[in-house]
């Protein structure tokens, strides 16, 4: 696990190379199909090195959930142990990793109608006023959701309007299902989060001369997408987006990008900290990859299954 930007996908490879290991993909943008300069999906010869699963899986204008994330991941690996193989889940997107370790709740189908209501009533108000309209009913959840996680806001006051009941109080009646066994937990994090603030303004312009644009405009000009989608919501495209609608101009385009994708890595950082369990290694240690191996090595012997 990770924040954005902090070499995941370069640590996981060179595990793949060390340990007899498959990749999963644990990253709600990659798994969209056509979305691939944006979300910083590993490249066509990283991925022919190590395969990973979980990316490329979805049409952009079918969104995918947490709930759909813990079957296709339980189902993946599945098969990887059935290949008397290890499965190593890779990604930056935290609340994954923990509905798949903790379980979800058994919540109402999404209501398409309920949820373009609220995501217009967000368009006149903004995300932390709907946040805080959350924490009135469901004052637990609001406290776990941060006032701009849109996806995860528009879920919970959706849950709210279709069953009446908050999150929390569906998750205490019927309590959700952990893994049986639990995980070995590694997050990769900066040592000076001013050099990530920096990598992450580089990598975004080098994004831009990429074809990120381009990329947005493909997507734009396809009709049936708009911006209230779950992945057009994305850093990166959502701000790419309002640039080709006329709403911003280009400079501007770049520094909201530049400023949302540093948020999102801070977001992931506090949900982090919060993560039990979790053995940290710094993205500037010399002998990361090293330790990382001593550390997985000694943790799957004692399991028995290396």
């Amino acid at each position: 696990m990770g924040p954005t930007a902090a070499g995941k996908t370069a640590l996981a490879m060179a595990l793949h190379e060390a340990l007899p290991v498959d990749l999963i993909s644990v990253d709600s943008s990659q798994v969209y199909r056509g979305m691939d300069i944006g979300t910083a999906k590993p490249s066509a010869e990283e991925l022919r090195q190590a395969p990973h699963r979980l990316i490329d899986i979805r049409d952009p204008a079918d969104p995918y959930s947490a709930a759909d994330f813990v079957a296709d991941a339980n189902r993946e690996m599945e098969k990887i142990w059935q290949e008397q193989r290890i499965p190593l889940l890779v990604g930056g997107t935290i609340f994954y990793f923990h509905s798949l370790e903790y379980g979800l709740s058994e919540l109402p189908a999404a209501d398409p109608a309920v949820r373009e209501q609220l995501l217009d009533e967000a368009d006149k108000i903004g995300w932390p006023a709907m946040h805080a309209r959350l924490a009135r009913y469901d004052p637990e959840s609001a406290a776990r959701i941060h006032p701009n996680d849109a996806q995860r806001v528009q879920r919970a006051l959706e849950v709210l309007e279709v069953s009446g009941q908050g999150i929390t109080e569906i998750s205490r009646e019927a309590p959700p299902k952990a893994m049986a066994q639990p995980p070995i937990k590694l997050a990769l994090v900066p040592e000076d989060r001013e050099v990530l603030r920096v990598r992450i303004a580089d990598r975004f312009m080098a994004m831009l001369q990429k074809g990120l644009v381009e990329e947005v405009e493909a997507l734009y000009r396809r009709g049936d997408l708009n911006p209230q989608l779950p992945a057009m919501r994305m850093v990166g495209y959502r701000q790419v987006w309002e640039y080709l609608e006329g709403k911003i101009p280009y400079n501007q385009m770049v520094e909201r990008g530049i400023t949302a994708t540093r948020q999102l890595a801070k977001r992931q950082l506090t949900w982090l900290r919060s993560y039990e369990g979790v053995e940290i290694f710094t993205d500037t240690d010399p002998r990361l990859r090293e330790k990382c191996l001593e550390f997985l090595k000694g943790k799957l012997s004692s399991m028995g299954v290396y």
